[in-house]
């Protein structure tokens, strides 16, 4: 390890010990990735959800060879205190990365950092980095390994006999994922591979499973059938960085010709497709503990063929045992099953219609002339409510240029164009705040808006919430040429940020953020201040349903909303004027659905138009104050 790597503190949350794992299972996957990645790098602390937790039950065969340090909630550092954990901090600093995805993905970047020859662990990221990337709110895959299965599995561990009876429906939907065709980068070439096999009607060859794979089998431990298929020849290939088997790079003739569209489809090896990523430790310790709870209450897994052979492969994977070990989870050995018949298999249609959405309204053809008519004959269209200031402007000629948007990488215009965006938030912002405020900037990026806030207003505190670890990066160097004392960085999707504030403030959240962050303030009864943007993304979620409000729900359907977005999105300057005249007046329908919605909730929201108009294609911007 470098001596220069400053010390990082890793916060877990810690209501109860079941058996041999550690509730919630945010944390023991969080320890588990720690042993699988031999990760000394942080300072463990564990924080008890109760009051009568003591360091030995806490500490004792729980955590594998780390050191882990008990500490109360209320001795959290600030910033963390506003977060749900898991959360990682560096010692006495302002950035905090919160939620599992996040912190799962730092704890392997960190590792790699450390040691340049661990590439095994950078893998687990998968293609381009981006294994559980996309946050939750929008990613139905993130949300079923980071939410939804965690959550089912504690439940039926903590539930009665008598009210576990089931098989939780996203165990199922689980079940249903594995048995989907993969799709990977290049794929066309190993099915092509695969096409030839099976003309050939022989198998691909076993790759050797590496050094400990083979101390292992010594000992009788790994599956008596050992892998076989093309596809796990491949993935386990790359796992052990040896060559692909050879015959993949050469094929005949014939199957060269073949049209894509007849090739066979490749299977599931792991949890994403063909390679061992980061997904496959998060469910290792949900899917174990399920199936050791399921084994004691005599449970029949015949519904469960590919999670259990899913179950096997992964631990097969060299180091997976180890880190089991370090973590006193006892793998079991399970036999192989053979799928169901269909008539077994109804329960699977139990599985969580939540997260398989209903898109069959999302292809439409027409305009949106007869659903704003639809509308007008109900006495509604497009209102904006007069700008308070439309003439407020910062002096950015005498504020330092960390402050200025034209500090990053933008052209000349579109610095412009940025300032006179930040001149309308900041302006209501202005109007709103009071000494002692609590600012968050939500989809924050590079810190274009939260930055001019906390240089503008000392005596508020501003925090900065963002996805993307780059941005908030670049926005931290801002605040530190600046000197800023007043602001905080978290990187976190918005459902992990549980803090107190009083003004929530977004410039061109994209798609459903907006009414993420319209929700977040709702809920914490904070003052709004909001500029949507990319409407052609808002579609239906597992949290959100369009319309919002009641009076548009009554007069339109999915479809004829999403009609609105679609065109919302079309207010672009190399657009013909009629047309992004009907795009403005389509955005202002949406929004105002959107703030009817929120004065439901006890609010009054106005719809404003920035000045000038000609800063941005997206000038609709929210003004929501509790009543």
């Amino acid at each position: 390890m470098k001596g220069s790597v400053a010390e990082e503190h890793l916060y877990l949350a810690f209501s109860h010990q079941h058996r041999d794992s550690i509730l919630p299972l945010h944390t023991s996957i969080s320890l588990f990735l720690l042993s699988y990645c031999d990760c000394k790098l942080f300072k463990v602390f564990l924080v008890p959800t109760g009051e009568d937790v003591g360091d030995q039950c806490v500490t004792k065969n729980l955590a594998g060879d780390l050191e882990v340090h008990l500490i109360s909630r209320c001795q959290l550092p600030v910033v963390v205190q506003s977060c749900s954990l898991p959360a990682v901090v560096v010692k006495d600093d302002k950035f905090c990365r919160a939620g599992l995805s996040v912190v799962l993905r730092h704890i392997i970047q960190k590792t790699f950092e450390a040691d340049p020859s661990k590439k095994d662990v950078l893998e687990l990221l998968g293609f381009k980095k981006t294994c559980l990337k996309a946050c939750a709110e929008v990613s139905q895959w993130t949300r079923l390994c980071e939410i939804s299965i965690p959550l089912a599995v504690e439940r039926f561990l903590t539930a009665s006999p008598e009210h576990c009876q089931a098989i939780p429906p996203d165990i199922l939907l689980l079940e249903r994922k594995l048995g989907e065709p993969v799709r990977v980068h290049n794929d066309d070439k190993i099915r092509r591979q695969k096409l030839q096999q099976q003309k050939a009607g022989a198998k691909a060859a076993v790759p050797v499973l590496g050094k400990e794979a083979t101390e292992e089998s010594k000992t009788g431990k790994v599956h008596e059938h050992p892998p076989s298929s093309l596809e796990l020849s491949v993935a386990f290939s790359k796992l052990l960085a040896q060559e692909a088997p050879e015959a993949i790079s050469r094929e005949a003739p014939h199957i060269r010709r073949t049209k894509t569209s007849d090739l066979p489809l490749l299977d599931h090896v792991f949890a994403e497709g063909l390679y061992f990523t980061v997904a496959d430790l998060v469910l290792l310790p949900c899917i174990h503990q399920f199936l050791v709870s399921s084994k004691k209450q005599g449970k029949n897994l015949v519904n469960l063929p590919l999670i259990s052979s899913w179950y096997r492969r992964v631990q097969e994977v060299p180091g997976v045992k180890k880190a089991a070990g370090k973590c006193n989870m006892e793998l079991l050995q399970l036999p192989e099953l053979m799928p169901a018949p269909e008539e077994q298999l109804q329960d699977s249609s139990s599985a969580p219609e939540e997260l398989e959405e209903d898109n069959e309204d999302s292809h439409f053809i027409g305009g949106p002339r007869p659903t704003m008519t639809k509308l007008m004959e109900n006495g509604i269209e497009a209102k904006f409510s007069p700008h308070p200031c439309p003439s407020w402007t910062l002096d950015w000629t005498s504020l330092p240029s960390a402050v200025s948007p034209g500090e990053g990488k933008m052209s000349r215009d579109r610095a412009l164009r940025k300032q006179q965006q930040l001149n309308n938030l900041v302006a209501a912002v202005t109007k709103l705040a009071k000494p002692g405020d609590v600012i968050v900037d939500f989809c924050s990026g590079g810190g274009h808006v939260g930055i001019v806030l906390a240089y503008m207003m000392p005596s508020c505190q501003v925090v900065l919430i963002e996805n993307k670890e780059l941005s908030l990066i670049r926005a931290k160097d801002r605040s530190d040429e600046l000197g800023l004392n007043n602001i905080w960085f978290i990187q976190a999707n918005l459902d992990y940020f549980n803090g107190t504030f009083n003004i929530g403030v977004a410039l061109h959240a994209c798609g459903v953020a907006t009414d993420m962050v319209i929700e977040h303030c709702l809920r914490a009864r904070a003052a709004f201040v909001v500029s949507p943007c990319c409407y052609g993304f808002i579609q239906n979620t597992v949290k959100f349903k369009y319309p919002r409000s009641h009076q548009f729900k009554e007069i339109l359907s999915y479809k004829e909303h999403m009609i609105l977005c679609r065109f919302a999105d079309q207010t672009a300057v190399q657009l013909p004027p009629e047309r992004r005249l009907i795009g403005k007046q389509c955005m202002g329908l949406v929004d105002l659905d959107r703030a009817w919605a929120a004065e439901e909730h006890n609010y009054s929201v106005q719809v404003i138009s920035m000045e000038p108009e000609s800063c941005s294609p997206k000038n609709n911007m929210f003004v929501g104050i509790p009543t």
